[in-house]
């Protein structure tokens, strides 16, 4: 696979690949590396499914057409499954929002500023997209009865079943298709793009930039606010909810005419059926797939169920699917959803090697400390002196560097499964310790990174100190 990856970079580029590294794909079944060679880069995907392949080829060129901020596709293999498309860096919107988090702001000014230019774009997208071809479009032209079928069978089968949700298979099925036809009373000529979440949100530049969305078809406008909005993990604040709902209707209504009352009173429906897809799909990769980060997403799911059931009704006679809701709202899985115990606290930090290797507190000895002077060094330069790894011109400097890159990838290969056996083990604390010549660039830079993968991935709480500036 590299060896072909290097000769269609060598066709596209006319010069050899210099480094190439794999990435992540927590929900997805495709293939991406990041290659670099002297004097060009790009994101190389491979995807065994030719026709979803095909959609996205299709969506990227006629969303670039229109001036939509997506990533060009500069080669495709001539198998059709491997392509190389434009580098957009490695901050999502849901990394810029989880940072500021921790840094203590949240969903400040700035935030909801892009959250505003991000909702105007999808209503551009939207409305722009209404002229496309969607025979291009995978697996199904359109957001019809048949997908949202697909979708409620999802939850039903793997979330309902898995966790042994009790339900009438009949009364379900007839609450579904009173659902189904409520769902298509409204508008559903625009583009839908499917997965529009915080995740699929690229900051490149400061610009956002939108990814995958190869799923797109036609459908009701309501389907991608619910999506960005009420996305599990995003959980923003239910008064910030209604402000951007407000927002993107004011920017939908500049660019086509809406009943404003009608859109609102379907939005709510398009948040239950999303909601129940996610919880789906948070069944399959979790449970199935045993990918922690998606068992730990279910709660904050049912929260966001939860507001929707005690706050909106709707027009309409679904009561066996009220009461599968209230069951699931009412049940132990809105407090925890994962099949092992919560009770280890990874310790992640950072100290100079200068004043000693850091004590362990619990008593308990072992961990890790991994040696981060091997890696560039921002202390040796003079605008870099006064920052430390948490400050934004540090992270510019090591982000994407190859060898930081390696190097945090093979502490996540040692760390992961210690984390999986102590939690499997029910052990109470590990200490992973990064360590530099002062302890305020690299490590702390190591340790945020790391203090982040963990949490997102796995059950237990982490508690991030920098030694030495504290």
């Amino acid at each position: 696979m590299e060896q072909l990856i290097h000769q269609l970079y060598l066709d596209w580029a006319g010069e050899p690949i210099a480094s190439l590294l794999a990435l992540s794909a927590n929900g997805s079944n495709r293939k991406y590396w990041r290659a670099q060679s002297a004097s060009r880069q790009c994101i190389v995907a491979y995807n065994e499914d030719v026709r979803e392949n095909e959609a996205f080829f299709y969506y990227s060129q006629a969303l670039l057409s229109k001036g939509i901020h997506v990533p060009e596709v500069y080669y495709i293999s001539p198998d059709r499954r491997y392509y190389l498309q434009q580098d957009l860096g490695n901050q999502t919107l849901y990394d810029y929002v989880y940072d500021k988090r921790r840094q203590g702001g949240g969903f400040d000014a700035e935030v909801l500023r892009i959250y505003r230019q991000v909702l105007d774009d999808l209503a551009e997208i939207q409305v722009q997209g209404r002229d496309l071809d969607f025979s291009n479009a995978y697996p199904r032209e359109a957001f019809d009865a048949q997908s949202m079928q697909w979708d409620l069978n999802y939850f039903k089968y793997y979330f309902l079943k898995l966790k042994y949700v009790p339900f009438d298979e009949e009364l379900l099925e007839r609450d579904y298709q009173t659902l189904i036809q409520y769902l298509l009373g409204t508008d559903c000529q625009y583009f839908l793009y499917r997965d529009f979440q915080s995740r699929n949100i690229m900051m490149h530049q400061g610009i956002p930039y939108y990814i995958d969305f190869q799923g797109g078809r036609r459908g009701a406008a309501q389907y991608d606010v619910a999506s960005l909005l009420y996305s599990a993990k995003s959980d923003i604040p239910e008064v910030i909810r209604q402000e951007l709902l407000d927002h993107y209707i004011q920017c939908l209504s500049r660019r086509i005419a809406i009943n404003k009352d009608e859109f609102r009173q379907h939005f709510y429906a398009y948040v239950l059926i999303r909601i129940m897809q996610a919880m789906g799909a948070y069944g399959y990769r979790g449970y199935f797939e045993r990918k922690d980060y998606f068992i730990n997403s279910i709660p904050l799911a049912i929260n966001n169920l939860r507001h929707i059931i005690e706050s909106i009704t709707l027009p309409i006679h679904i009561p066996h699917l009220q009461g599968v809701w209230q069951a699931i709202v009412n049940s132990q899985l809105a407090q925890s959803s994962a099949p092992v115990p919560a009770g280890l606290t990874v310790k992640v930090g950072s100290f100079s090697y200068k004043k000693g290797l850091p004590a362990d507190p619990s008593g308990n000895g072992g961990g890790y400390v991994f040696d981060c002077r091997a890696l560039p060094n921002p202390g040796r330069y003079p605008e870099y002196r006064s920052y430390t790894g948490k400050d934004q011109p540090v992270i510019d400097f090591l982000c994407g560097d190859e060898a930081v890159e390696h190097f945090l990838a093979g502490v996540q290969q040692l760390v992961g499964p210690s984390i999986n056996k102590y939690l499997e083990r029910n052990f109470s604390s590990l200490m992973v310790s990064f360590g530099c010549t002062g302890g305020q660039h690299r490590s702390v830079y190591c340790a945020e990174r790391t203090a982040k993968w963990i949490s997102e991935n796995f059950n237990c709480q982490v508690v991030v100190t920098h030694r030495e500036q504290q």
